[in-house]
């Protein structure tokens, strides 16, 4: 039976606009077929939705912020009126099961929750006297035209760390989402609208290459957020701030979880297992590479193994639900498959092989089974690629120095953890360990809305990181006045003068 094709519009000075040109394939992960096509714009579209922003800017500047945040509000409220709906969208262009998506998009509402508090965030500072009769005021104002490029894997959740905080601190926004994945960011965007933002202020563009160079180029476009792999980051880092906007890029990352010989055996598999295999392990927060350390290998690794050979892997957009669900495209399923068998010749064993699974409800989807390399060196390349799949590295370290020391090595900076009894090795492991997200016992230490998202090394590229107090700073500029007021004919020439 032919399946009807989704919609896939622009969304430009508040109009939804279909193109008429054919784009690229949108699939559903879990069967293989394709549900939509995303049109491939063009420079032409990305001026017009820039122009609409750049049109919308001088009124939303000067609504009140407190105006701006109660249609944030009656939006997170429709998000929450229409959350299963906006998961199982997710879930049917990602490939992600149902409990994931809605993690996704619950994590991109409590973005919304920070946006609300903005107006308090965006008080300035005074000092009365700074010199005799001098006083000295710091205000926050927006930027202009902001733009937000997003990657594949988190449809809902990374387009909402950018756009609400932006648009609460008074600037408007062009989005353009991943080809792969645009029709969540669409839904989400028509709730904004029906929650009653002004035309212009949030616009969606689609497109590859040609429309990214288009908005990192345009005059008019003040910032750029972005998201995906490293090479990409430095890609839009560097071309971005040739052409004079305020940068945030973040980029990949190989992180590394340590797993002491005095952890607890059963919550720190789970955690293992939910950091590695969780979303297919397509997420920058994956934990990637297990660091058995000293008797850690006998209690702990057994016990990993049979995890992940247990977890059931197949489609998602059912309502019977497996462990994991599938990968993004069949290329990306197979670039995972040539990084697990580059592992293999590299001299890395395979206690736990996905390579060869089955799911025979879709026999088309984009599969690829929980997978664990074990004996992995510094030197193999799938030590240093970031995978971003369902592949657990595991390494082999005599004690926490020599683990903290592998994991510093890495270019990379986005997070890593410790799974310890012990208070002291815990201390030393967050003190010393080279990375922005540090996790105790946890093994996803992705930070919350209220906090950066915090990268480090070639982790993220820029300034000022995205959610939290960082994200209010990098959507707005400071502007310091200093005043002083005379009393009648005080410092006046003319007046002393006529005086004589």
């Amino acid at each position: 039976m032919a399946i009807t094709l989704e919609s896939c519009p622009l969304f430009i000075g508040g109009e939804w606009l279909q193109p008429k040109v054919a784009g690229t394939p949108i699939f559903n992960p879990s069967t293989g077929d394709i549900i939509a096509e995303c049109p491939l714009g063009t420079p032409a579209d990305v001026n017009a939705a820039v122009e609409a922003a750049q049109a919308a800017l001088p009124a939303w500047m000067e609504t009140p912020p407190v105006e701006r945040v109660r249609i944030l509000a009656r939006f997170k409220m429709l998000m929450e009126d229409n959350f299963e709906d906006i998961v199982r969208c997710n879930t049917r262009e990602h490939g992600k099961t149902l409990v994931e998506s809605r993690g996704d998009v619950k994590r991109g509402m409590e973005v919304i929750e920070f946006a609300l508090g903005v107006p308090s965030l965006l008080m300035g500072d005074v000092i009365e006297n700074i010199a005799r009769g001098i006083d000295c005021e710091a205000i926050r104002q927006p930027l202009g035209v902001c733009v937000g490029i997003t990657p594949f894997n988190f449809p809902a959740m990374v387009p909402l760390w950018m756009y609400p905080i932006a648009i609460a601190c008074g600037n408007t926004f062009v989005l353009k989402p991943s080809e792969k994945v645009p029709l969540t960011a669409i839904k989400i965007a028509k709730l904004l609208e029906k929650a009653g933002l002004p035309k212009g202020v949030l616009n969606i563009v689609h497109g590859g290459r040609e429309v990214v160079d288009a908005l990192l180029a345009h005059p008019k476009v003040k910032a750029i957020s972005f998201v995906g792999s490293t090479p990409i980051a430095r890609y839009i880092y560097e071309v971005g701030t040739k052409h004079g906007k305020r940068v945030q890029s973040n980029g990949g990352a190989k992180n590394y979880v340590v797993i002491m010989p005095d952890a607890d055996i059963e919550n720190s598999t789970r955690g293992v297992i939910e950091a590695a295999f969780g979303c297919a392990g397509e997420r920058c927060m994956a934990g990637s590479t297990a660091v058995v350390v000293g008797g850690a290998e006998k209690s702990v690794l057994p016990t990993l193994i049979e995890a992940a050979k247990r977890i059931k892997v197949g489609p998602t957009d059912r309502a019977a639900q497996p462990d994991m669900g599938a990968l993004i495209t069949e290329q990306h399923r197979d670039r995972v498959l040539r990084l697990i068998e580059a592992g293999v010749k590299e001299g890395a064993k395979i206690p736990a092989d996905g390579r060869g699974v089955k799911v025979s409800e879709a026999p088309n989807g984009f599969y690829v089974g929980a997978t664990i390399l074990d004996h992995v060196e510094r030197g193999m390349t799938v030590a240093n690629e970031e995978i971003f799949g369902p592949v657990l590295n595991v390494m082999h370290m005599e004690d926490l120095d020599a683990a903290i020391e592998v994991a510093n090595k890495s270019f990379y900076g986005n997070g890593a953890s410790i799974f310890t009894r012990s208070g002291k090795a815990a201390r030393e492991f967050k003190h010393r360990v080279n990375c922005g997200m540090v996790g105790i016992n946890i093994g996803v230490p992705a930070s919350m809305a209220w906090f950066p998202f915090n990268g480090w090394n070639e982790s993220f590229f820029g300034d000022l990181h995205m959610q939290g107090k960082e994200g209010v700073q990098f959507f707005t500029q400071q502007k310091v006045t200093t005043s002083r007021w005379f009393s009648y004919g005080e410092g006046d020439i003319w007046h002393a003068e006529s005086k004589k």
